[in-house]
């Protein structure tokens, strides 16, 4: 063959090579190659519930002793020495109950009770000089002037007395009030001065968390409201107190709950609690993954119901948030009715899914 026939069979075989290729490049598709496979999504999935969920404002303080109220007085007492002395005994140790009017420390009283003991004698004297007078007067054994005298005495004797008494009783310093005595400031020999805070006492039973909460806040707290302690063993309180004046430096309101006695609140000791604003019992609710908000804080949002195997977006309205459920109402919803959980965010409409662990 020669060079010149095999460079034309060589054009030929690619001219028919060439429309071949156009050919398929061309040609339509049939209808099962016109049709998009549609994908078969994996999903987790849940299920809509009812449960019951609150709003809570979070605030943060301390225990205190309850302060004076209508009627109450204050929870705790510093007692201080009503006179100037020497400390003689110590009657009471810190960590001691104690009952209102104990005797919690004794002055030195030498002196206070050479004074009484004065007083007394005298006393004893115009008594039995004023007995005599009064017995001699009717019967003209004396003058009325010499009754008037004893009279006089006997009262100005009296007063000396009950100053002697009041003296001696100053320097047995009681307690104020019923409590325990939390804190001793001094020792036996200790010379005091007037108002000298000797102790400290705590009615360990009528303590109060004295907590502060966001002014942006403060609309949705009322007297009443049960508030819960974030401690061991879920205390649970009431506001007692709202305060009417913001602090200008925290942009705070001051707030008192009551504390359950029994003795896991101690004074001063820190906490956060949350407050109960608002409850809806019995709401429909879904997994937090579950809800898919419009908008960050936006009340509006969807779901995705599972039907026939589809995800179907469901608009919704999103409510309280609480323990990893979020509130919703809609048309149609109902307990129990399946919804695609954390996936639920990233599925297009009317997607095919498949159900993992199913």
């Amino acid at each position: 063959m020669s060079k010149r026939r095999m460079w034309t069979v060589l054009v030929v075989l690619a001219a028919a090579l060439a429309f071949i290729l156009i050919l398929k490049l061309v040609k339509p598709k049939s209808a099962g190659e016109n049709e998009e496979v549609s994908p078969n999504v994996a999903v987790h999935v849940g299920k809509i519930s009812r449960s019951t969920l609150h709003q809570y404002v979070t605030a943060y303080g301390s225990v205190e002793p309850e302060p004076a109220g209508a009627g109450r007085i204050p929870a705790d007492a510093e007692v201080a020495s009503p006179v100037a002395g020497v400390v003689a005994h110590i009657d009471c140790h810190e960590g001691q109950r104690v009952a209102k009017g104990t005797v919690l420390f004794r002055l030195d009283s030498r002196m206070a009770d050479v004074a009484y003991e004065k007083a007394r004698k005298a006393m004893a004297f115009a008594e039995e000089n004023f007995e005599r007078q009064k017995k001699l007067l009717p019967v003209e054994g004396t003058s009325k002037k010499s009754y008037l005298e004893a009279e006089q005495q006997l009262n100005a004797v009296r007063s000396e007395l009950a100053a002697a008494e009041t003296d001696l009783a100053l320097l047995r310093v009681q307690a104020p009030l019923a409590g325990t005595v939390v804190k001793i400031n001094i020792e036996p020999g200790e010379a005091v001065e007037l108002n000298t805070v000797l102790a400290t006492i705590i009615d360990l039973d009528r303590l109060v968390a004295a907590v502060s909460v966001p002014s942006r806040e403060a609309a949705l707290l009322k007297v009443g409201q049960s508030a819960h302690f974030e401690i061991a063993g879920a205390a649970i309180g009431v506001v007692i107190y709202i305060g009417s004046k913001i602090d200008e430096k925290t942009d705070t309101l001051p707030v008192r709950i009551s504390v359950p006695a029994g003795g896991e609140f101690h004074p001063g000791q820190f906490l956060s609690v949350r407050i109960v604003c608002e409850e809806h019992a019995n709401c429909l609710a879904v997994p937090e993954a579950a809800a898919i908000s419009d908008s960050v804080g936006s009340e509006s949002g969807a779901i995705v119901l599972v039907e026939g195997g589809r995800a179907v977006r469901k608009p919704v309205k999103l409510g309280l948030r609480e323990a990893g459920l979020v509130e919703v109402a809609g048309e149609g919803l109902k307990e129990g009715l399946t919804i695609v959980t954390e996936d639920a965010y990233s599925l297009p409409k009317e997607t095919k899914i498949r159900i993992i662990g199913q």
